[in-house]
């Protein structure tokens, strides 16, 4: 139980870092940094393990520095996706 709210706390934390580097910051509350966090940890997770192999999970490695950069990586790519469906642009 406790591994899922440090993953939670680290998704929140994620997801709010991954919304200042693609500037919808002011337009996200905690709940919506959270659920970004999350899911882009599980698609960046699910790229990873599509591109190398291997595999990084916020839940079972949530302090792992390569399971941080990889969540991260996630968020900033789900943000852009919904960026390029809701503004026409990246960025």
């Amino acid at each position: 139980m406790i591994t899922f709210i440090i993953a939670l706390v680290m998704g929140g934390i994620i997801g709010w870092l991954a919304s200042m580097v693609m500037g919808r910051d002011a337009s996200m509350g905690i709940f919506a940094n959270v659920i970004v966090g999350c899911i882009g940890s599980m698609l960046g997770g699910w790229l990873f393990s599509f591109f190398t192999g291997g595999t990084q999970n916020l839940r079972d490695a949530p302090f792992n520095p390569v399971t941080l950069a990889v969540a991260f990586g996630g968020a900033v790519v789900l943000l852009g996706i919904v960026n390029l469906i809701k503004r026409g642009k990246i960025r």
